[in-house]
């Protein structure tokens, strides 16, 4: 009776012998872009709402930073692109920094790495919570912690069972999620589209003012500090390259096709939604993200006879949202028990954690990333301001070491590799932005120490 309800539950033992096995357990470049870039594109969700709250009154600086944001989005995906093409057997991180600076610093990485994924996890459960319980009433906020981990323990359940039958389930939500925010970024622009010229003419006149009545480096410190502070937007990039050994054979080919449609589809969904912050007004309220303020800008006086048909789509934009949230908490299921495999490998982590179960799936890692995600929702009791600095600075260390280790590469090999110029720029660009991103967000929060986190609204 037990292994019934085990097959029932978890599914039944996969046979090695198969020699169809890898092709039901592979995933293609729409599934990988489901299962590994739901990660970077959820990151829509929190990303540009930090961002835009660290501009305070200066939303005059939004269209830089959107410019920003895209510019960072694409240097980043090319970078780790690139990093598919040296590295085909996937690691990520962590075999970059242990081939091309040292085993120690591999380690570090490797590491960050881990801390990066149980992160992804414990974010995107908190965050999709926060936008369900933007419209819910607000005596249900004591069961949000609850919800979290009752959405934590199906995400364990769903990949002890298996990679693709876990994404497959979850493609019609991501879908979903992609269609209502296209729409809502498209229906932004096109509705204030006449007004555009007046827009930015009006930011321009603001940022000039700004300048000359508090000088062009204070200003240039608040629009950083803003990009620093959104740096929550550009993680789970570095997801494909960490995963590469699941992909479709061309498994390179696969991994590029992926790398793109998650990058086009971030910089899209991002950059949109910080511009339709500024085309509408949208200001912090308490209780609610940023993106219910806008969607609730946009289609709340919507009507249908007596039907509140505006209110009905701001509930499926944040349904979705959410549900998108809960999707990229599958990266860190997928991407940190590959880590932990590696590792263990090298001998840095438990032999175990590299073994495989009956499904073909590395169970102990799955079991170690749902503790810890638990682990981190309980001591900050889901609060996503704290869990996205911890998230930002797990992810730019690990990014910066990565791009180190490639722009040291180019130039140690530039006698063997002709194109040793035009790959120098994109990952010493990158190694630039990630350590600017790193220094400024550690600045900014060095002095906040380990305390607990306290119960404050949304929008301190």
């Amino acid at each position: 009776m037990v292994d019934n309800l085990k097959q029932i539950v978890f599914g039944k033992p996969r046979d090695i012998k198969d020699p169809q096995v890898f092709q039901h357990v592979s995933l293609i470049a729409f599934l990988a872009w489901v299962g590994l870039g739901a990660d970077g594109l959820s990151s829509s969700a929190y990303g540009p709402d930090e961002a835009f709250r660290a501009l305070g009154p200066h939303t005059h600086l939004s269209p830089f930073l959107v410019l920003m944001t895209a510019v960072t989005i694409f240097v980043i995906s090319i970078a780790y692109s690139n990093l598919i093409q040296h590295f085909p057997g996937g690691g990520g991180g962590y075999l970059v920094a242990t081939k091309l600076l040292g085993n120690k610093v591999g380690v570090v990485s490797g590491c960050a790495l881990l801390v990066d994924y149980v992160l992804t996890i414990s974010v995107s459960i908190a965050s999709s919570c926060d936008a369900l319980w933007s419209f819910l009433p607000p005596h249900w906020a004591p069961y949000k912690l609850t919800a979290e981990f009752a959405l934590l323990g199906l995400l364990i359940i769903l990949n002890l069972r298996g990679v693709k039958e876990s994404v497959t389930v979850l493609a019609p939500i991501f879908m979903v999620f992609v269609l209502s925010h296209a729409f809502a970024i498209l229906y932004a622009i096109g509705s204030h589209f006449t007004q555009l010229p007046q827009v930015l003419h009006g930011a321009s006149v603001d940022f000039h003012g700004a300048v000359t009545t508090l000088g062009f480096w204070p200003v240039a410190f608040i629009l950083l500090r803003a990009y620093s502070m959104g740096g929550g937007t550009y993680t789970g990039i570095e997801a494909v390259s960490n995963g590469v050994t699941m992909l479709r054979e061309p498994r390179v080919k696969t991994g590029k096709r992926t790398m793109f449609m998650m990058a086009a589809s971030l910089a899209f969904t991002a950059g949109g939604i910080l511009f339709g912050y500024m085309l509408t007004n949208s200001m912090p309220a308490e209780g609610k993200t940023m993106n219910a303020v806008l969607f609730q800008n946009l289609f709340g006086t919507w009507k249908i006879g007596a039907w509140s048909f505006g209110t009905s789509f701001v509930i499926l934009c944040l349904v979705s949202e959410a549900a998108l949230l809960f999707v990229a908490a599958q990266t860190g299921f997928l991407d940190g028990p590959r880590v932990l495999a590696n590792m263990a490998l090298d001998s840095w982590t438990p032999h175990r954690f590299s073994q495989l179960s009956n499904r073909l799936v590395t169970n102990n890692g799955i079991y170690l990333m749902g503790l810890a995600a638990v682990g981190t929702l309980l001591y900050t009791r889901g609060n996503i301001t704290m869990l996205v600095v911890m998230y930002s600075i797990n992810v730019f260390l690990t990014f910066t070491l990565t791009e180190l280790g490639m722009s040291r590469h180019w130039i140690k090999d530039r006698a063997k590799e002709p194109r040793w110029k035009s790959q120098l720029c994109i990952h010493g660009t990158g190694l630039v932005m990630c350590l600017c991103i790193l220094f400024v967000t550690l600045y900014e929060k060095f002095a906040e120490g380990g305390s607990p986190p306290r119960c404050v609204p949304r929008e301190h």
